[in-house]
């Protein structure tokens, strides 16, 4: 879809309700519940992130969005497909703040070029005990990507008409702590295997530009 189209069509956005849990739904792997059963009492002291799906027009002036793929590291989001975003910090005056400053350190899109169009339902994340923010935003500007080189693996761009194709969602075996071996409900996106929480987000923004698109 030409970017000049989809900016039309999600002028419209802030008028539509959120899909949330009906769309979460969709990509819960079979686990989620068991892991929130178990943790509680955790839940009550969970940190909070923001992050951004941001959308933009590539060279040909196509929809993309942008999602990253994190650094192998011993941690339980190591080497994993995501939006950019990080923690709150003291000095952040709100999520939206956050998702929008990580935005620029972890891609390099300037903060000014980017505007915010919506908040999204927020995900709870069991394995690293968040609360995460999501935004959807744009930026008119073609980005020049700078990677971050400490956090991120690649940047990965995605294109709108590839996303909303439904022959992207799939159902793929994965490694869990709580299960060997599962299958959850995922996303194919550019050959990299997206799933759990970031699935969860991708699948109410996917509902919510059906609507407009």
């Amino acid at each position: 879809m030409k970017f000049d189209e989809f900016i039309k069509s999600l002028s419209k956005i802030k008028n539509i309700q959120l899909p949330a849990e009906d769309s979460h739904f969709k990509m819960v792997p079979p686990f989620r519940r068991e892991l929130l059963k178990q943790q509680e009492e955790a839940i009550k002291e969970a940190k909070h992130a923001g992050v951004l799906a941001l959308f933009y027009p590539d060279v040909n002036q196509k929809t993309n969005f942008v999602l990253i793929l994190r650094k192998t590291y011993k941690g339980v989001h190591s080497a994993q497909v995501g939006f950019p975003g990080g923690k709150l910090e003291e000095e952040d005056v709100s999520l939206e703040f956050t998702a929008i400053r990580e935005t620029y350190e972890e891609v390099g899109v300037p903060t000014h070029h980017i505007k915010i169009v919506k908040t999204l339902s927020q995900v709870y994340i069991p394995p690293s005990n968040f609360y995460v923010q999501p935004f959807i935003g744009f930026t008119n500007k073609t980005p020049q990507f700078i990677k971050q080189e400490e956090e991120v693996e690649d940047i990965l761009e995605i294109a709108l008409d590839h996303f909303l194709d439904e022959e992207t969602l799939i159902t793929k075996k994965v490694s869990t702590s709580y299960s060997v071996e599962v299958e959850v409900p995922a996303f194919n996106l550019n050959g990299h295997i997206v799933w759990g929480a970031t699935a969860m987000m991708l699948s109410e923004i996917k509902d919510l530009l059906k609507q407009l698109v």
